[in-house]
């Protein structure tokens, strides 16, 4: 177990490491293209037999598992990215006539798809179906939370600072002990505890420039975003405060103000009562 849970904090160390490899600037982290094996395979609720039935293809996506095949054999070398951006372009200049025959099997296959969906829900208890609400309602909110970083890398938000071992097993990563990722990352780990202590300094000290470096780039960032109205993609420790809401009068308080008047008038009368003239009386009114 705990080999195992060394291996995967090794994975997620890596993945933060060599994160900058993966894409050059900020626009290049949310330009990626899929392929059309993850739309077939991702564009339903289940694939599983007795799930409840997928989700139907829409006329675009129906055109793109049309045209792939005879583009990739037309151009044997040429990249998937390239191959959907071909399509998509062409997709773009047909005319809605020529649209037509793939928007209608659409439109057929997404009836059929209410029906069977329907005798699906038909067949499921109510646990099973509130499971199934919950569900997806957590796809919902993860795929939320993936446009939500998409965009916010679309618009240049900085990476996060790496850590001292980060640096450190980015830099030792290809020439490590180990043939596989796990072996390396794990050969990574017993180097880096056995390290001496002037040269773990040298990474510590580039962990805390990293720090700096994000620091500064965060807050230029974030003055940014204020300025386009995008105070929603801030961090919460740097959203204005809004003003408080001004406290409204409570209904015990409001029927108190009458009955302060109330006990004012009955004292002066009382008071009348006692003996006091009627003068006396109008003058202790004028000065209230």
């Amino acid at each position: 177990m705990a080999h195992f849970n060394l291996m995967t904090a090794g994975v997620s160390l890596l993945a933060k490491s060599f994160s900058a490899l993966s894409c050059t600037n900020s626009l290049a982290r949310c330009t990626s293209v899929h392929p059309v094996s993850f739309f077939l395979t991702s564009r339903g609720l289940t694939a599983q037999a007795g799930g409840p039935p997928k989700r139907p293809l829409n006329g675009y996506m129906r055109y793109v598992v049309q045209q792939q095949p005879t583009i990739v054999q037309q151009n044997p070398a040429i990249k998937i990215t390239e191959v959907i951006r071909k399509i998509a372009q062409e997709w773009r200049l047909m005319s809605a006539e020529q649209k037509r025959p793939f928007v209608e099997d659409f439109q057929r296959a997404r009836d059929q798809f209410k029906l069977d969906l329907k005798r699906y829900e038909a067949k499921l208890t109510p646990a099973e179906f509130e499971q199934q609400a919950i569900e997806r309602k957590q796809v919902m909110a993860k795929r939320k939370e993936i446009r939500r970083k998409r965009e916010m890398n679309s618009l240049g938000k900085p990476k996060r600072p790496r850590s001292a071992f980060n640096i450190y097993m980015s830099e030792h990563f290809v020439e490590a002990r180990g043939l596989t990722m796990p072996a390396k990352l794990i050969s990574l780990m017993d180097d880096w505890r056995s390290l001496l202590g002037y040269k773990k300094q040298v990474y510590m000290q580039l962990a805390e420039d990293d720090k700096i470096r994000y620091k500064n780039e965060i807050k230029s960032w974030e003055e940014h975003m204020l300025e386009i109205g995008r105070e929603d993609l801030l961090r919460e420790q740097t959203r204005p405060k809004k003003a408080p809401a001004k406290k409204r009068a409570t209904k015990k308080e409001v029927k108190a103000k009458p009955k302060a008047k109330k006990t004012a008038t009955a004292g002066v009368v009382k008071a009348a009562g006692k003996g006091m003239t009627a003068g006396k009386v109008t003058a202790i009114r004028s000065k209230k």
